[in-house]
């Protein structure tokens, strides 16, 4: 065999692995996610970490009936946007599936424990912060830019849809984890929440810097309201005075910081979900989104099923689409699903500056 021949072949070949990934098709546009459990589906399971939901009953109400990594009994809010939009479902950025065409559909960096602040969830070890997830977009982009050209993934990024959920455990897994915690002695609560909306204005702007143009950024939910902080902070089964007090603090602080950077940017690039005024919806009126209650968790265990983990040992509710929240913390599939289609119909009560429809119908001109 010549060595010219051997070139020959070996320029085919090459010629063909870059030939087996087509480019973007028009019109489809990649989908992002950044954030904590609440979107985390699957990348903690490939991580040596307590933080996992990867066994059962977890995923009980998938087609499977197997845990995913999804801290649901079912789709999670990533999913079911992928779902509205007609779009393939994202996978898990260290999932070994994503590679190839499915690189093109987007990736799910998530890990479930992790806060806007470097030290939250400390005690969940081997998880990714927000800074290594934005560090694996980054890894991302050089991937795909291998597989259709710096210019396509560049425009793939632009146009693509991204989802950032953060805040949450820097109060349940930080400030009030301990009854005196450091972060508890270093600010006082309307401190905390301004120095954390100063550290996540940094995030979303590394967030643009790497190309995002479209970014939905979610409030924290009612915190005081989940079944975790009615059992362990609430008097006679209400919420938590004191972390339902953080979470009012904290959300209007960060639509006022969205509205800031989107005059400074000079276009509504960050659009806020008000995630907590929708949960409040399900938790001052149930029955009317077909809940027989927002205050007991479908699975786990203890007053209001509220203590430790979902488990195997874990008492199930039989008809999951009953309750609003699947375990201490996490709401069901069906709650997820009102969630999701607030944020794609919503009113500015919930979606500010506009909602999902919207965006689809103004980004399709473009």
């Amino acid at each position: 065999m010549s060595s010219s021949f051997v070139i020959m072949l070996t320029v085919f070949v090459a010629l063909a692995a870059v030939a087996t990934v087509a480019p973007p098709v028009e019109g489809t546009r990649a989908f992002f996610v950044f954030g904590d459990s609440l979107v985390d589906n699957g990348n903690n399971n490939y991580l040596a970490t307590p933080a996992r939901a990867d066994s059962p009953p977890y995923g009980i109400d998938t087609p499977s009936h197997r845990p995913t990594g999804r801290f649901s009994n079912g789709k999670n809010i990533p999913d079911l946007i992928s779902e509205a939009l007609g779009a393939e479902t994202t996978l898990a950025y260290l999932n070994p599936e994503l590679k190839g065409n499915k690189l093109l559909v987007g990736a799910n960096f998530a890990s479930a424990g992790i806060g806007i602040l470097r030290d939250t969830g400390i005690q969940f070890a081997n998880i990714i912060r927000i800074y290594q997830q934005l560090e694996n977009f980054h890894q991302y982009q050089r991937r795909v830019t291998s597989l259709i050209g710096e210019q396509q993934t560049q425009q793939l990024v632009n146009k693509a849809l991204v989802l950032i959920t953060l805040g949450g455990n820097d109060f349940v897994n930080n400030y009030f984890l301990t009854p005196i915690s450091l972060r508890g002695l270093q600010f006082n609560l309307q401190d905390y929440c301004q120095y954390l909306i100063s550290e996540y204005k940094k995030i979303l702007q590394r967030l643009h810097d790497l190309g995002a143009r479209r970014i939905l950024v979610t409030g924290t939910g009612p915190l005081g309201c989940v079944p975790a902080e009615i059992a362990l902070r609430g008097r006679n089964g209400n919420c938590s005075e004191e972390l339902q007090r953080a979470a009012g603090i904290f959300n209007p602080l960060l639509v006022q910081m969205i509205s800031g950077l989107n005059k400074e940017l000079g276009s509504d690039v960050f659009v806020a979900v008000n995630a907590m005024a929708l949960q409040n919806d399900f938790i001052d009126n149930p029955q009317a989104f077909g809940f027989v209650t927002s205050k007991v968790a479908c699975c786990g265990q203890g007053p209001y099923n509220g203590i430790g983990l979902c488990t195997p040992a874990s008492r199930v509710c039989p008809n999951r689409d009953i309750y609003a929240f699947w375990d201490a913390f996490h709401p069901t599939e069906r709650a997820n699903r009102i969630i999701v289609q607030t944020i794609y119909n919503g009113s500015q009560k919930y979606m500010s500056p506009m909602n999902l429809s919207t965006i689809m119908v103004l980004d399709s001109r473009t």
